[in-house]
Formats: C-alpha cells, structure tokens, sequence
C-alpha cells in the first residue's frame, strides 16, 4: 500500500511541462530520433556555443513549446519593443537530434529566422544576433 501511494505522489510531483517533454523524447525515440544525451550532448552544446544563436548549427534550446514562446517573448527589437512572432513549422533534426522549430520574428516590418529546438530543459539568457533580451521572469507569461 505504501508504494502505491509512493507512486502516485511522485506523479503529482512531476511538472506538467516536464512530464510532456518526456512524452515528446519518447514520441522522438520511436521515430528514431531520440537526440544526443550525456557526453555526446554536451560536446554538441559546447560546439554550437562557437556558431550564431538561432542558426541551424546552434538553435536555441528551449523547454518545451511554452518555453520556446517565452524565450521569443522576452527578445526585444533595436527601439526596444517587443518583436511579434511566429512558428513556420518544423525544419527536421537538428544537431542535437531533435526536430527544430522555424520561427519568424518580426520587428516592425524586419524578418529574423530564429530557430528553436525544445527538447531541452534549459532557459535560454543570450539574444539572437540583432536584439537584447529581458530576463527570465520579467515578462508575463500571456505576451
């Protein structure tokens, strides 16, 4: 009785978000593409670091599909308004071996391809090449 409800306390205690990322990676690992992990990652990550954020050969790693939108969110143009955005679809893998989102992000009139791949537990600090970014936090999750 007291694994059961071990059990199901640990299903509480999983964030949503978490819980569909891992539904995701497991969706990924089914089609055969379930991305790089442990050292293999992390020397993709550090060899990314050398390319431009937001490129094909370093997306930017976001968690999840909210965390894609909350990145995007708190980028801001040149005059320091905030871009309007949004998602043309998935390009195919990337380099860590998940799919990548393609986004347009617009600044008034100004188009920048962003893309993003959101199979990744991370938060994202740096701004693509051409804005600045707010800090995590300091934007409502509903712009």
């Amino acid at each position: 009785m007291r694994l059961i409800w071990l059990a199901a306390a640990l299903a509480v205690a999983v964030p949503a978000h978490a819980q569909e990322l891992n539904d995701m990676a497991k969706m990924m690992e089914s089609f055969g593409g379930g991305g790089l992990k442990g050292k293999k990652l992390k020397e993709a990550i550090e060899k990314a670091a050398t390319e431009p954020l937001g490129s094909d050969k370093n997306p930017v790693r976001a968690d999840g599909p909210p965390g894609e939108r909350a990145y995007l969110a708190r980028l801001r143009c040149s005059d320091g308004t905030a871009p309007t955005f949004a998602r043309r679809g998935n390009i195919g893998p990337g380099i860590y071996g998940y799919i990548v989102d393609l986004y347009e992000v617009n600044c008034s009139g100004t188009i920048s391809e962003v893309r993003m791949d959101m199979y990744h537990l991370h938060v994202e600090n740096q701004p693509v090449a051409g804005f600045t970014i707010v800090a995590d936090g300091e934007v409502p999750p509903s712009t």
